[in-house]
Order: C-alpha cells, then sequence, then structure tokens
C-alpha cells in the first residue's frame, strides 16, 4: 500500500522544489534523506548542507544493502558537513573523504535548566537521602549504551564505601534490569528540570559509553548537561568523553571495565574536580554556523535561472 506511494515521493518533492526554488538544501534526520539531498541537488543545480547529528552508519538501516555507499556519496558531495563531534568530523574527512566545508558542532543545553542548584533542596525534592554520597546517572539505562558497566562498578564502589548511594533515573531496557537494594534509587522518567535538579543533587556523575561504532562518534548530551550544573563526572574513555576530558585523564575509565568505572567513581568522591568546558548555548552555535549557511546561499544565487532549472 505505501510502496508506491514511496517510490513516488522523490520525484514528488523534486516537483515541488522545482516550484519553490531554493537556494540551499540541508539533508539530515537519517541515511535516506541525507542520500535524497544529494539526488535532488544534482537536479535543482544548488548546494547542498548534511547534518549528521549521530553516526548513521551505526543506525539498523545502515545494515540495508547498498544504505552506507549511498550516504558516504552523498556527504562527500556536500558543500557543507556538521557533525555531532570531533571523532565524526575526523571520520568525515579522512574516512569519507568529504570534500566540502567540515564543522564540528555538538548539541548543546537550555543554561536557563541546567545550571548549578542548591543541592540539599534539591535532594528534599527528589526524596534522596540528605547525608548520604551521591554517585548515578540518567538517560537510557540501555545495556547496549554501557549501563551494565555502571551496575558492576557499583558492586566495587558499594563494598568500599558503605555511605555511598547510588541513583538512576531513565527508561530502563525491560531485559536488563537496575541492581535493586537500599542504597539505589531509581526515579524514573525525569522531565528536563528534574533531570537537572539530579545532577544538582548527585555527588559524581558516571558518563558510559561503549566502544562501538555508535560509542565513538555520538556525543552524549548527558554530559553538557551535568558540567552545565557543575557536576564532578567519571567519564568512558571514549570518542567525543576523550576529546573533551583530555586534561581529566585520571577520572576517565576504559570502555566496558567495572573496576575501572569504579576507581574513576571513587576519586571524584574523594578528590572531586569539575571539568571546566565552555558550553556555548543555541544562540552562539546558530550564530557560528549562520554565515556558512548564508555563504552557500549566496553562491547559489549567483547561478541563473536557466542553470537552476536544469537536469530535468
Amino acid at each position: 500500500m505505501y510502496l508506491p506511494a514511496l517510490a513516488g515521493y522523490p520525484r514528488h518533492l523534486l516537483k515541488r522544489l522545482r516550484n519553490y526554488a531554493p537556494d540551499l538544501l540541508i539533508g539530515a534526520s537519517d541515511i535516506p534523506h541525507v542520500a535524497l539531498a544529494r539526488w535532488l541537488s544534482l537536479r535543482l543545480n544548488v548546494p547542498y548542507a548534511v547534518d549528521l547529528y549521530d553516526n548513521f552508519e551505526g543506525f539498523g538501516q545502515a545494515r540495508i544493502p547498498g544504505m552506507v555507499p549511498a550516504l558516504r556519496r552523498a556527504v562527500r558531495g556536500a558543500a557543507l558537513v556538521t557533525t555531532t563531534s570531533e571523532p565524526l568530523r575526523e571520520l568525515v574527512v579522512e574516512g569519507y573523504g568529504a570534500q566540502g566545508e567540515i564543522i564540528a558542532m555538538p548539541s548543546t543545553v537550555d543554561r536557563s535548566v541546567f545550571r548549578p542548584k542548591d543541592r540539599l533542596a534539591s535532594r528534599q525534592s527528589l526524596g534522596l537521602p540528605a547525608d548520604a554520597r551521591l554517585i548515578g546517572t540518567a538517560g537510557g539505562l540501555y545495556r547496549d549504551k554501557g549501563i551494565g558497566t555502571l551496575y558492576e562498578a557499583w558492586k566495587i564502589v558499594a563494598q568500599q564505601r558503605h555511605d555511598v548511594h547510588l541513583v538512576l533515573a531513565g527508561p530502563v531496557d525491560p531485559g536488563f534490569p537496575p541492581p535493586a537494594g537500599d542504597r539505589i534509587h531509581q526515579l524514573g522518567m525525569l522531565p528536563h528540570a528534574r533531570t537537572a535538579e539530579l545532577f544538582s543533587a548527585l555527588d559524581v556523575g558516571a558518563i558510559c559509553i561503549r566502544d562501538t561504532t555508535f560509542g565513538r562518534y555520538c556525543f552524549p548530551q548527558k554530559a553538557y548537561e551535568m558540567l552545565a550544573c557543575r557536576l564532578p563526572v567519571a567519564a568512558a574513555d571514549v570518542g567525543a568523553m576523550s576529546h573533551l576530558l583530555a586534561d581529566m585523564r585520571p577520572y576517565l575509565y576504559r570502555a566496558d571495565d567495572a573496576s575501572d568505572l569504579a576507581r574513576a567513581l571513587l576519586l571524584q568522591l574523594d578528590r572531586p574536580v569539575v571539568a571546566d568546558v565552555p558550553i556555548d548555548d543555541w544562540t552562539q552555535l546558530i550564530g557560528a554556523l549562520e554565515p556558512h549557511l548564508l555563504a552557500l546561499g549566496a553562491r547559489a544565487s549567483e547561478l541563473t535561472p536557466t542553470l537552476k532549472t536544469t537536469n530535468q
């Protein structure tokens, strides 16, 4: 039922865009839309940009034959590519052979929400013990995201430090439930404002990433959220975290190594250090990107109407 409509979508979109006459196309979201941006660009004779907010090769659709070559071909031909992390930018330049301008532009957070709050008030608001030392994290508590390393590290920390509690927030992997116990607090799903309270309530935040195709090139949003709340962190020594926290090597742990994560957590509990990392807000990010987009638009506007309507 849907296949005929899907097959005709590119031509339908091309017709709509001929009437709209854009100066610039932006391909994002997933591999098909990035590839479609290239296809449309060739027929409209306008430049296109690609936004890689993740390593799309880590998506399930990348297993479909032809998808990865289509992605790489589209990225190579883009006039501008934005990536979610510096490691992904390096992959695009060195692995894809991209010829356009490549900019690493991690996402950011709402600094009006994610900011330091009163620790005691935050703990009271979330129903957490006022006098305990709290370690924890928020986000998808999924095995493939590396949360199992924290679960195992907790066993080590719990044995060595009886004053420490573990706090978890986020959706749970049905087949991989969190540990249970008197010193474990599961808060479930929290809205942004409450997540900021959690990061103000904790003593140390854990940033768990696996050394996978996805993990090596992603930029975990919780890193900026925690750091904006001035929370000391222990993070996996993988991808963007290796770059972001390069000056805090003792607080990085080997991916999937629970004993090393326990070491980093305990070190932050005993000698806490907050990473001094600049976090641009959305206005700054957009302000930095806008000149590049305007330049591409200006380049396209120089094309004659005849050129912009060729390649039927």
